[in-house]
């Protein structure tokens, strides 16, 4: 597995719309403006150019426009990382699309997550590891903080070593696998894909935005039926972002944990541990993390180290 060299200050980034349009101008610049402030920037035409109104709303270009961009910056040597303008759907639609041995031929980190853990795992399985983090958009609306947290991973092969962060957990015990960040969601649509997620003996690290209680507990479930979470390790969870069901089956609303108790209940039914409290996600933190990364999740002191950096 390639670790994508560092990047310098001052370096080019590319910033692509593989999936969803941009929604806000203003957000979209907010975040180009903080990353402005260390790198070039060069903004794709999916981020930019007119929408053909034929497509679909949920798309930013056509699958060959968004496809044909991504391979080209892979192929631009002057290209030192790529940056996500945003998530939404579309990229499971043009992985096929993507040719792999650019990407092995100039290895260069790919940032994103949501809806990009499938382009994240694309380039995982083509041998090089990105890194989860804040697309553009959201840059424009967290804490300048993130930022500099992403600037660092890019640019400073330094692992993070030991995280500050609030876990809990009713489980105990030491794991120690490769670090797999991912939207919970896009996790079960890999799967039998030829882009799955690489979970066996792995730290599973997932968050999730806007699915019901009962849709987690279905993902879960078929994750586990299907054995992808047979070799997890361990599984750390991120933000759980607006995961209610305003309409119950029982017509009586849902306690404000109802998607912790689901996770908790089901994983327990796998016998898989698990914690809570990483700052990663939908919500008004996401710590930028490197996929793939060697890792120790110490459940005793509720703590998560990672030991491997970004980039090399």
């Amino acid at each position: 597995m390639i670790t994508p060299p560092r990047i310098k200050p001052g370096d080019t980034i590319g910033i692509v719309a593989p999936a969803g349009p941009i929604k806000s101008r203003e957000a979209l610049q907010r975040g180009l403006d903080h990353l402005a402030s260390t790198f070039t920037l060069v903004v794709g035409d999916t981020v930019t150019a007119a929408r053909d109104a034929e497509l679909p709303s949920y798309l930013a270009a056509s699958d060959a426009e968004r496809a044909d961009e991504l391979n080209e910056m892979f192929a631009n040597p002057d290209i030192r990382a790529i940056v996500c303008a945003r998530g939404g759907y579309g990229l499971t639609r043009i992985l096929d699309r993507l040719d792999p041995t650019l990407l092995l031929r100039d290895p260069k980190p790919i940032v994103g997550f949501s809806d990009a853990t499938a382009l994240l795992a694309w380039a995982y399985a083509a041998g090089v590891r990105g890194i989860h983090g804040p697309v553009v958009v959201q840059l424009g609306n967290l804490p300048l903080l993130e930022t500099e947290r992403l600037v660092r991973l890019l640019t400073d092969p330094a692992p993070l070593g030991r995280l500050p962060w609030p876990i809990e957990t009713a489980d105990d015990g030491r794991y120690v696998g490769h670090l797999i960040p991912a939207n919970l969601t896009m996790a079960s649509m890999l799967v039998g894909t030829r882009w799955p997620l690489p979970l066996d003996g792995a730290i599973a690290l997932f968050e999730e935005v806007g699915e019901k209680p009962y849709e987690i507990d279905r993902y879960l479930t078929q994750l586990e039926a299907t054995r992808a979470l047979y070799g997890v390790e361990a599984v750390l969870w991120g933000e759980l972002v607006r995961c209610v069901d305003p309409n119950p089956p029982t017509g009586e609303p849902d306690p404000a944990d109802a998607a912790q108790r689901v996770i908790a209940d089901r994983l327990d039914a796998f016998a898989t541990p698990c914690a809570f409290g990483a700052p990663i996600g939908h919500g008004d933190r996401n710590t930028a993390v490197p996929f793939g990364a060697a890792c120790e999740l110490d459940l005793d002191d509720r703590v998560l180290t990672i030991v491997d950096g970004a980039v090399a």
